[in-house]
């Protein structure tokens, strides 16, 4: 699609992406475009603890056959544990405000030095209170049960849900995250929680954020990919093509056009001596004085309105485009696509597969409208109908080096996710095929790379990527890629972050790449590095949800650094 970053399809492990800061995982491929995630998955098989911890500890039957007289003659801490037994029975018949006065009379006679036992009062106490959905309560001694027994997995989880009620997430994240680390993330409803609140929190700061960020142009490499995923767009020929200077364009109808003065053509120009900072401006321009190519120029305009990021400002003119009956159908078709991709980035796949089906009704040739549609399939795990529509592309333009390379690796995914090795050996046979046929085609070695690493076959995926390297020097994220290879086939972790410093030399606005060393820089156990390469990559974020994102990972590893300066607790490293 054209969206400048995919929206990625559950992943097979079923793990969110946060946990690629709490130290979750093996490296894995997710989707279309193909984001490697390093994710070390600690799923106990054999069983998950994930039942609800309502229960108090402690027996529920208090004392038997002893007189008043035997009682006075108990210690207190006997006579604690009586109360607090008693108390146990209460909570079990559902009596919480008995229960309670009984784990209280139990608080009160425990001697102070018995610390584990005091802390196992606060607890049960606490969870009488949580039953009785009085959270500051529970939040109190759940803090007084911590301050005793700092490791007290079932104080640190309840605290945790009662800080959820009274929204103070921050808090609630440290502990949820302590709770992950001490079950060694073997325990669903924690690592749930964690998630819910690490999206919640992405969702906030995201929201504020991105309302207030500058806009940034992406790298010229990236732009120049971007309008490479088109074929049949009248605004990005020129730049794919190479405009002819101004006296060779008497064929195109362009000539005369030069001589007034069109801003359009400017902003043309502009694209091809890459200096894309003006484009918006010249577009303006045309858009202002209603110059002829008003429709072009709006459509310019909002596509780089999209790749600064800057969705609210480039719908308007994509759709002002869209409703121009008397304009060029493979404009209104364009238009249609972008904000097809844009609704998928914004995660609104019905509104964006409707753009998609109209866009190819009305330019039922144009085969960016299967190609771009054929990648929206695939994220909607819908690989039948992502075939045919690139079966499509390739029948109108049998050129398409690109859509035959996604075709193998849309029929690869649903071989190798259906564990069909037979199937899985005829797209491997089809990547073949594909780099035989277009040799200059880096994305087809790129997905090849991306199959042959499921199939553990290292030395070869290396050697794609080396071709990769060779034939596009300035993809950045072609050494991402391979870095991460290095990390899973070698475990060498110095190559693996020298290739990705590498990309961030060759590309200093590559998202992706700050991204991935942020969450190794997690694995590593640096966790101030890892927030700042995730503060970088926020700050190039192309749309709310990578931003938000990329917060919940950021605010994964920040509630690492303060779990382990509050309870010293810290996940392996490599």
């Amino acid at each position: 699609m054209a969206a400048s970053k995919p929206v990625e399809p559950q992943s097979g492990t079923g793990l969110p992406r946060w946990q690629l800061a709490l130290l979750v995982g093996t490296p894995i491929v997710l989707g279309v475009g193909a984001l490697y995630l390093w994710n070390r998955s600690r799923t106990n098989k054999d069983g998950k603890r994930t039942g609800e911890r309502k229960t108090p500890e402690g027996s529920a039957s208090p004392v038997q056959g002893q007189d008043a007289a035997a009682a006075v003659s108990m210690s207190p801490l006997d006579r604690a544990q009586a109360a607090k037994n008693k108390g146990n029975k209460y909570f079990k018949a559902g009596k919480y405000e008995n229960a309670i006065q009984c784990y209280t009379e139990a608080i009160a006679l425990c001697p102070a030095e018995q610390k584990t036992d005091l802390s196992t009062f606060y607890q049960n106490r606490a969870a009488a209170f949580e039953q009785l959905m009085k959270w500051t309560e529970v939040v109190q001694d759940c803090c007084e049960a911590v301050t005793m027994n700092p490791r007290y997995v079932k104080a640190l989880f309840r605290r945790a849900k009662a800080l959820e009620k009274l929204d103070n997430k921050k808090e609630c994240l440290e502990d949820v995250t302590a709770v992950c680390i001490l079950e060694a993330f073997q325990n669903q409803q924690s690592m749930l929680l964690a998630d819910k609140v690490l999206k919640h929190l992405g969702k906030e700061k995201a929201k504020d954020k991105y309302k207030s960020r500058e806009p940034m142009m992406p790298s010229p490499q990236f732009i120049k990919s971007y309008f490479s995923s088109f074929t049949d767009d009248i605004i990005s020929q020129a730049l794919q093509k190479g405009e002819k200077k101004d006296e060779d364009k008497d064929k195109e109808g362009e000539a005369a056009e030069v001589t007034e003065s069109s801003a359009y053509l400017k902003a043309k120009q502009y694209m091809e001596e890459e200096n894309y900072d003006k484009i918006i401006s010249e577009c303006t321009k045309e858009v202002d004085s209603g110059g002829r190519y008003t429709a072009e120029a709006l459509l310019l305009r909002a596509t780089f309105y999209l790749l600064i990021g800057n969705a609210t400002s480039a719908q308007p003119d994509l759709d002002r485009v869209i409703n121009m009956q008397d304009a060029n159908v493979k404009l209104r078709a364009n238009a249609l696509i972008k904000r097809g991709s844009m609704y998928m980035q914004q995660q609104q796949p019905m509104l964006s597969t409707q753009d998609f089906d109209l866009a190819a009704e009305i330019d039922t040739r144009n085969p960016d409208v299967y190609h771009h549609r054929g990648q929206l399939k695939i994220l909607l795990d819908q690989v039948d109908e992502a075939v045919g529509d690139f079966d499509e592309c390739i029948l109108l333009r049998p050129d398409s080096a690109l859509a035959q390379a996604q075709k193998c690796f849309a029929l690869y995914r649903q071989a190798y996710t259906g564990n069909n090795p037979s199937q899985v050996q005829t797209a491997m046979d089809g990547f073949e095929d594909v780099i035989r046929r277009f040799p200059k085609c880096a994305e087809g070695y790129a997905l090849y790379a991306q199959a042959l690493t499921d199939q553990q076959q290292f030395g070869k995926a290396d050697e794609m990527y080396d071709k990769c390297i060779e034939l596009e020097p300035d993809n950045a994220t072609t050494y991402v890629h391979k870095g991460l290879l290095q990390l899973q086939w070698k475990q060498d972790l110095d190559l693996g972050l020298e290739l990705i410093g590498k990309a961030i030399e060759i590309d200093n606005k590559c998202d992706f790449a700050y991204e991935t060393m942020g969450t190794i820089e997690v694995q590593r156990g640096n966790l101030d590095r890892a927030i700042d390469m995730f503060h970088k990559a926020i700050n190039l974020a192309k749309s709310e949800m990578e931003m938000a994102h990329l917060y919940s990972l950021c605010d994964a590893a920040y509630a690492q650094t303060e779990v382990a300066r509050k309870y010293g607790l810290k996940p392996p490293t490599l």
